[in-house]
C-alpha cells in the first residue's frame, strides 16, 4: 500500500518570494500564457505554486547556489499537478496531435504517474539567460544530451543542472534530472513510487490547485512556520 502525503507537508512557494532569488510564473494557470503549449487552464487563474516540503528545501537551497554563483534568478513553472490537471492536459488538441508525446521515453505522463502529481517535481527557467529553447518545448534540443547550441548554451543547462544537483546532496534528497526536458528536476523515483498521487478534491480549500483555493489565516500560519523551518535548515 502507498503511503498518502499529508497536506501539511505540502507548501506555496510564494510564502519565500522576496526574501529568497526565485520569481513565480504558474503557466498552466493562464492559457494565453506563451509557453503553455496546451492553450488551457489546467489550473485556477489565481493558483499558487506548490511542493512538497523536500523539494522545497532543495529549490531554495539550489536558487541560492546559482545566485551566488552566476547572479541568476530562479524562475519556478510548474510544481505539484494534481491528477485532475493532468487528465486535463492529456484531452487537448495537442496531445491528440502528438501521440508519440505518450510513448516511452514519455514526455507527458499519464493520470497518477510521475511526481509532478506527487507535488516532487519542479520545472524551472532563470530570468534574462538563454536555455536554447523556452520551457515546454517538446523539440529534440530541449534534451540534456543534445550538443547543438553554442558553449555558452550548453554551459547554461550545465550550471542549472549541478546547482540542483548539488543542492540535492546537501539536503539530503536526491535529484533526478529528467533527460528529456532540461527544466524539470524531481525526487528520485525510488521516493516518488512509495507515495500516492494527489487529487485536487482531496486538497484542503486552502491547498486547491485547479479549482479556486479559499485563504485560511490557520493554514498561511503553517506555510509560514514551515517556510521558517524549511530556510532554518539550510
Amino acid at each position: 500500500m502507498l503511503d498518502i502525503i499529508p497536506p501539511q507537508k505540502l507548501i506555496p512557494m510564494d510564502v519565500f518570494c522576496g526574501a529568497e532569488p526565485i520569481a513565480i510564473d504558474v503557466v498552466y494557470a493562464r492559457p494565453e500564457h506563451p509557453e503553455n503549449i496546451f492553450g488551457i487552464a489546467a489550473y485556477d487563474p489565481k493558483a499558487r505554486m506548490i511542493l512538497h516540503r523536500d523539494l522545497a528545501r532543495v529549490v531554495i537551497l539550489a536558487a541560492r547556489l546559482l545566485q551566488e554563483r552566476h547572479d541568476w534568478i530562479l524562475i519556478l513553472k510548474d510544481g505539484l499537478r494534481p491528477v485532475e490537471a493532468q487528465e486535463r492536459l492529456m484531452n487537448t488538441d495537442i496531445v491528440r496531435k502528438n501521440p508519440q508525446w505518450l510513448k516511452e521515453p514519455r514526455l507527458l505522463s499519464s493520470p497518477g504517474l510521475g511526481a509532478h502529481p506527487r507535488g516532487m517535481a519542479i520545472d524551472v527557467s532563470v530570468e534574462d539567460v538563454d536555455m536554447g529553447t523556452v520551457f515546454d518545448a517538446m523539440v529534440p534540443e530541449s534534451a540534456r544530451g543534445y550538443k547543438g547550441f553554442s558553449p555558452d548554451i550548453l554551459e547554461n543547462r550545465k550550471k542549472l543542472e549541478s546547482a540542483f544537483t548539488d543542492a540535492g546532496e546537501q539536503c539530503g534528497t536526491p535529484i533526478y534530472a529528467l533527460p528529456s526536458e532540461w527544466w524539470d528536476f524531481r525526487i528520485a523515483a525510488d521516493i516518488v513510487k512509495r507515495f500516492e498521487p494527489i487529487l485536487d478534491a482531496d486538497l484542503p480549500p486552502a491547498l486547491k490547485v485547479c479549482t479556486q483555493a479559499t485563504p485560511d489565516a490557520k493554514w498561511e500560519e503553517q506555510f509560514a512556520d514551515l517556510a521558517k523551518s524549511i530556510v532554518m535548515s539550510l
